[in-house]
């Protein structure tokens, strides 16, 4: 079964890695749906806390922790999951220096992390606020340098994180989210993904449009 069908199916297993506002109401999002989910983070403590169905996020209850990890979510600091994962969504922090200049070491290290883990025919997708070019200046040498054909046997898309923590109206399902590929193929294997837990997506021509 090739990996949009099995993202269509809801058999594919999704990992998001970095469980801050961003990462954690998507991986929650993903296993209210019917996905397997694993999330992934360095912080131990956020871990345990999760483990135990204790939040660390003001507009996420704790009964949404354990109603999540019922539906199919599972957090951990095992990076070695990754083989087994499906589709990556990096949602690592991304902060300013003091130039304005976003901080790409957190992807960085997230990319070497993973590295020994990954497989063909895995969808990545970065979600990080970050500047226009970094998909394909940053990701995609990164994944051809592993001797992937990238929009053959490996994708790659970018999708802008989109949370208004706090706001009761608009939640992950009901803001609609820009989505972009690399290629043809990796844009139809994103917007396929994405379309499963928002109520409307927004594809781009480039991954550089949606980084904008």
């Amino acid at each position: 079964m090739n990996l949009q069908s099995k993202i269509l199916n809801k058999n594919s297993i999704i990992g998001v890695i970095g469980l801050g506002y961003v990462g954690l109401p998507l991986a929650i999002r993903f296993a209210e749906q019917g996905f397997k989910t694993v999330g992934l983070d360095i912080d131990k403590n956020k871990i345990k806390k999760l483990n135990e169905n204790n939040t660390y996020i003001k507009h996420i209850d704790d009964k949404k922790i354990m109603e999540a990890k019922q539906a199919g979510f599972f957090p951990t600091n095992d990076f070695n999951k990754i083989i087994d994962i499906d589709v990556i969504i990096i949602c690592v922090p991304t902060p300013l220096g003091i130039h304005n200049e976003p901080n790409l070491s957190y992807v960085e290290n997230t990319l070497k992390t993973i590295k020994p883990y990954v497989k063909k025919n895995q969808l990545i997708i970065l979600e990080s606020t970050t500047y226009p070019g970094t998909t394909e200046e940053i990701l995609v040498p990164f994944f051809n340098d592993l001797g992937f054909i990238i929009g053959n046997n490996f994708f790659i898309g970018y999708s802008p994180e989109r949370e208004d923590p706090g706001n009761k109206k608009y939640n992950t399902k009901t803001i609609p989210k820009i989505v972009s590929g690399h290629t043809e193929a990796c844009l139809n294997i994103t917007t396929a993904l994405y379309d499963q837990i928002v109520d409307s997506t927004v594809p781009v021509s480039s991954t550089k449009v949606a980084e904008m």
